[in-house]
């Protein structure tokens, strides 16, 4: 893990997780394998990690497996960068 980046779930975010890994706990391990690919690396390849326009300007999406996205925002505090998590849902839950 590169110690110069911290990840961060919000409060909305768990809701949200719980919520959606109860409804499809067979993408609990799909979800749980992108977070950590999310802190070693937002802009893997594997993520598919892509800017959101609209009113979700200024965040980034990513995939985390078939019909499945994590919301979330890169932000920069005292030389460290934060990825927030904000949301985790379907392409039509999230956006």
């Amino acid at each position: 893990m590169n110690s110069k980046r911290k990840l961060v779930l919000s409060k909305s975010f768990e809701k949200a997780f719980f919520k959606f890994t109860k409804k499809n706990p067979l993408l609990k391990n799909n979800i749980e394998k992108a977070i950590q690919l999310l802190e070693n690396d937002a802009y893997s390849s594997q993520l598919k990690t892509h800017k959101l326009s609209g009113n979700l300007y200024g965040l980034f999406a990513c995939s985390c497996g078939y019909d499945c996205r994590i919301i979330f925002s890169i932000e920069k505090d005292s030389g460290y960068e934060i990825i927030l998590l904000i949301d985790i849902g379907t392409h039509e839950e999230v956006y």
